[in-house]
């Protein structure tokens, strides 16, 4: 890290009395002359403000703090309009003998009258007046501005008299909270003295509880707009859970209830101890310098910390790589331990409100109204606990010395009581961390407390991020202690590590309790089968603790659970269980998203791992909370089929036996669903016999009744139409557009097919290809827009253009778009992405199978299958996937003979081609022209 610099003095940045002289000299030079008065006026202060926002932003990149730069940009700030203000008043609209409603005074409010300031925020001017505008303030207040406008301010401004101010504050909350931290720049002392006054009598006494209500609503819809989580990985600095305005709300609060000189004043009033005085400063330092960070990197008002600038930033606020721990991600672990320690002082504040009785009694810790009287309190019949109004609370801080399994139990009594914790009791958990000693986590009675919440709760997912807020999950398993706060750095996941783990525990719980049988009917179908849910449950918690580990995820992720486990005394054979689904986590999405599921090979290979179907459940179950607690939209429907149909497969190859052969069960398994679906589709349509003859065993396992007969009338009129024809329709449960196209197979054909979609602007999301005896392919496309939705879901005419274009392509006919330019990387550009081909020929029995992976972009999927076309090798599968800024495209490919690739000279040319299509365009440049930002390996972590 930097070095912190000792702060200077305004003084030598920005000189005001040499700046005054400077402004009268100019002012003297061109006298008579009022537009040259104001073109040199302009450039001195533009020049004064330049130089005190370099020497700002020299000292916050050399060590200073955040804090500090801000009030320093204050003060120049200040110092600029304070000299414009005499400047307009002296030379270029002076009263000489003012009248009593000439009066004029200038107010600093809302950020900028607490007197920290961003390199590029708003500033909020209060032209305070003691009556009815006159001509000589208007020609002030009018210079002024226009002023401040040319040299590059961004002015909310209002001009008003102390009556106007005390009325409309009591009608809006905004004015209100503005006025609470006005500060005098300049002008008349005796007008923001009345002011301040009058606002205190007239506003601010008597309305403390309705102005908390307010304010905590406020903060509630703030954090509804920007998702509630604080652990989004590209977070908002300013307006996020966590971030400054969550500080600022409690300073206007506590400034509110307890009126005081200057903000900072606020910490002497008893709210906070010494340690939470120190994580306030600390936490306002820190957002502080990373908002001025921000702002400086853009140009311009940035406050969301986007994937394309966090590598920059870590780099300007001194943070480097260790070992295998990238800059980026230590200092977005920084980042989100910070908003950790505001949410805990939040919580410790809005105890001192009920203390006070400011607070109401509400149904959740962040519904404030006003009201009157105390809560009722009922003792429990667990001794040194209690119930008042609705949540959980203690006799005192003292019950956690005499029992610390205490801290564990209030956890499990609040989630079986479906009680909040009251902000006593949470302030009083958070102070008695360093009561978690390696003998609590050994001690029975604290296991078993912990084992009922996790795998027997009420409310898992909430009673757990409660455990994680307070910091006792993370010290009651130091396992989980190394993943908190922790980001991947990568576009796939949207939330740090230990959110993504609590959210996939509460998919476990909502799919125990059938709640989201739409979504998941196979997951709650099979839940009342698993024999051992508290195994699922520690393995879910577990999956991700080897991140950054030696040997890779899933090894040390297994060590980690089997220390974890051992621990807590859980027997040996289900440490063993659990290590192993720990250790395969990522094995049934693997195999169902990079691989052929109706080969028998891909079944095979699968069940070997697998070996029982009490795993092969579990490990269901385990994955599709997985993937679905990865972010919004990940999951869909298309990986619901895909796991399905290789969960059935693979239950089918345990049914067959223990001594059979997995390759044998699974082909026997395939013929006899192929048996059934071809009789049922002869009886549906009799004209399909040929059709149903003549397509593969893996093709009727793919697709239902109604599906299969659409896909032989389209080949059907394929053969009419001239060799091609295509139907699209949009799929709601696969989030996707459906494409079918029927045409003769020839080499290229997939690769003409993807240009044809991408030259449309759509996304290939999934794609499964079939090629009957006869010779006709029959390939099957799931496609997004640019957006994530299914392509023409709002334009059906693209649909239509779409299938044309398909048919088109199918027929071998050149495409009549105009090739789309190459776009730019945007929030991507951030990431160094090492692009990697592989070739297996070991996963198929008469394929191999290519694997790529590098920097997804609109058209990689065709340019990887016309490399493989060009190396004249046939697609008789493709299977597509990405992980945010990733792609990961595998085919299996044959030679014109119809064999495996096994010539060396031609895999090492296949090779360098697909790398070749991957690398390209991987220089494109940032968005709207940025400046070239710091890149960062991107994590390959899943």
């Amino acid at each position: 890290m930097v070095a912190r610099l000792r702060p200077t003095r305004l003084e030598h940045v920005v000189d005001g009395h040499a700046l005054r002289a400077r402004l009268t000299a100019a002012a003297h030079d061109a006298i008579g002359n009022e537009p040259e008065q104001r073109r040199l006026a302009l450039e001195i202060l533009k020049a004064a403000l330049f130089r005190g926002r370099m020497i700002a932003k020299e000292r916050l990149e050399n060590g200073a703090g955040g804090v500090e730069t801000a009030r320093l940009l204050c003060g120049v700030t200040d110092e600029v309009i304070t000299a414009l203000y005499d400047f307009t008043t002296v030379h270029m609209f002076r009263a000489r003998n003012p009248t009593e409603g000439e009066r004029l005074c200038l107010l600093a409010v809302g950020g900028y009258g607490r007197g920290v300031l961003s390199p590029f925020s708003d500033i909020d001017l209060l032209f305070l007046r003691p009556y009815k505008q006159t001509a000589h303030a208007e020609s002030v207040i009018e210079f002024m501005l226009y002023a401040l406008w040319d040299l590059g301010f961004k002015v909310g401004h209002a001009s008003r008299t102390v009556e106007e101010c005390v009325r409309l504050s009591r009608e809006d909350f905004t004015i209100r909270t503005s006025l609470l931290e006005a500060r005098q720049l300049t002008g008349d002392a005796a007008l923001a003295a009345d002011l301040k006054k009058r606002f205190r009598n007239d506003v601010v006494k008597g309305t403390g509880a309705e102005f908390v209500a307010a304010k905590l609503k406020e903060r509630d819809d703030r954090h509804g707009r920007a998702d509630a989580s604080r652990y989004m990985v590209e977070p908002n600095v300013k307006e996020g859970k966590g971030g400054l305005r969550d500080l600022h709300s409690l300073m206007w609060i506590a400034e509110y209830l307890h009126p005081v000189e200057k903000p900072e004043d606020v910490f002497t009033l008893g709210y906070f101890d010494r340690r939470e005085v120190r994580a306030f400063v600390r936490a306002f330092d820190f957002l502080h310098a990373v908002r001025a960070h921000l702002h400086f990197a853009t140009g311009r008002p940035e406050e969301r910390l986007t994937f394309d600038l966090q590598p920059e930033i870590a780099r300007r606020m001194g943070y480097g790589d260790r070992a295998d721990n990238p800059a980026v991600e230590r200092f977005m672990r920084r980042y989100f331990l910070i908003a950790r320690e505001v949410g805990s002082l939040t919580r410790t504040f809005s105890a001192k409100l009920e203390t006070e009785h400011v607070k109401a009694h509400p149904k959740g810790l962040s519904r404030f109204l006003p009201g009157q009287g105390g809560p009722r309190r009922k003792p429990l019949d667990v001794p040194g606990f209690i119930e008042e109004g609705g949540r959980l609370t203690i006799d005192g801080p003292q019950i956690f010395e005499k029992d610390p399994v205490d801290l564990i139990r209030i956890f499990r009594i609040a989630d079986q009581r479906n009680l909040d914790l009251h902000p006593d009791a949470f302030t009083a958990v958070t102070r008695s961390l360093a009561l978690i000693t390696p003998k609590l986590r050994r001690d029975p009675e604290a296991a078993k407390a912990f084992l009922d919440v996790l795998a027997r709760g009420k409310r898992t997912y909430r009673t757990l991020t409660l455990m994680n807020e307070s910091g006792v999950l993370g010290r009651y398993l130091p396992e989980f202690g190394r993943i908190v706060a922790q980001m991947q750095f990568n576009m796939y996941h949207s939330y740090t590590v230990d959110e993504h783990t609590l959210r996939a525990v509460g998919v476990i719980a909502d799919i125990a309790d059938g709640r989201l049988a739409e979504d998941h009917p196979l997951s709650v179908s099979i839940m009342p089968l698993i024999d051992d849910r508290e195994a699922l449950f520690l393995a879910m918690l577990l999956h991700d603790t080897g991140k950054g580990g030696v040997g890779g995820q899933e090894k040390a992720g297994a060590r980690a659970a089997r220390s974890a486990c051992e621990r807590l005394g859980v027997e040996r054979a289900k440490i063993e269980l659990i290590a192993w689904l720990v250790e395969h986590h990522l094995v049934m999405s693997d195999y169902a998203q990079k691989r052929d599921v109706t080969d028998p090979a891909t079944v095979a290979a699968f069940a070997r791992i697998v070996e029982n179907p009490e795993r092969l459940r579990l490990l269901l179950v385990l994955t599709v909370a997985d993937i679905r607690a990865v972010g919004p939209g990940v999951w869909n429907g298309w990986k619901g089929q895909l796991m399905r149909e290789l969960y059935a497969s693979t239950e089918a190859v345990f049914r067959g036996g223990r001594g059979s052969d997995p390759a044998a069960s699974a082909r026997r398994h395939q013929s006899a669903v192929a048996a059934e679906a071809r009789k049922a589709l002869i009886a549906l349509d009799p004209v399909a016999k040929g059709w149903a003859a003549s397509m593969e065993d893996a093709y009727f396992t793919a697709f239902g009744p109604e599906e299969l007969a659409a896909h032989a009338e389209l080949a059907r009129r394929a053969q009419i139409q001239g060799g091609a024809a295509a139907e699209t329709r949009v799929r709601p449960d696969r989030n996707a557009a459906e494409i079918v196209v029927a045409a003769k197979d020839r080499r290229g054909l997939f690769a003409d097919l993807a240009l044809a979609i991408s030259g449309l602007g759509g996304n290939v999301v999934g794609a499964r290809v079939f090629t009957s005896a006869q010779g006709q392919a029959l390939d099957v496309f799931h496609v997004q827009d640019i957006t994530g939705a299914p392509i023409g879901a709002d334009n059906p005419r693209i649909l239509r253009r779409l299938a044309d274009a398909m048919e088109a392509a199918g027929k071998g006919e050149p495409p009549t778009f105009e090739p789309r330019k190459p776009q730019e990387l945007g929030r991507a550009a951030a990431f160094s992405i090492t692009p990697t081909v592989m070739l297996d020929n070991e996963a198929s029995e008469d394929a191999t199978v290519v694997e790529a992976s590098g920097r997804d972009r609109p058209g990689l999927l065709e340019a990887l299958a016309r490399a493989v076309a060009d190396a004249g090798l046939s697609i008789v599968s493709a299977h597509v996937d990405g992980y945010g800024e990733r792609a990961v495209d595998a085919f299996y490919v044959q030679t014109a003979g119809g064999g495996k690739l096994t010539d060396a000279r031609a895999a090492n040319g296949l090779k360098a081609a697909l790398m070749e299509a991957l690398e390209e365009d991987d220089a494109a440049p940032s968005r709207g022209g940025r400046p070239k930002l710091q890149r960062a390996r991107a994590s390959v972590a899943r």
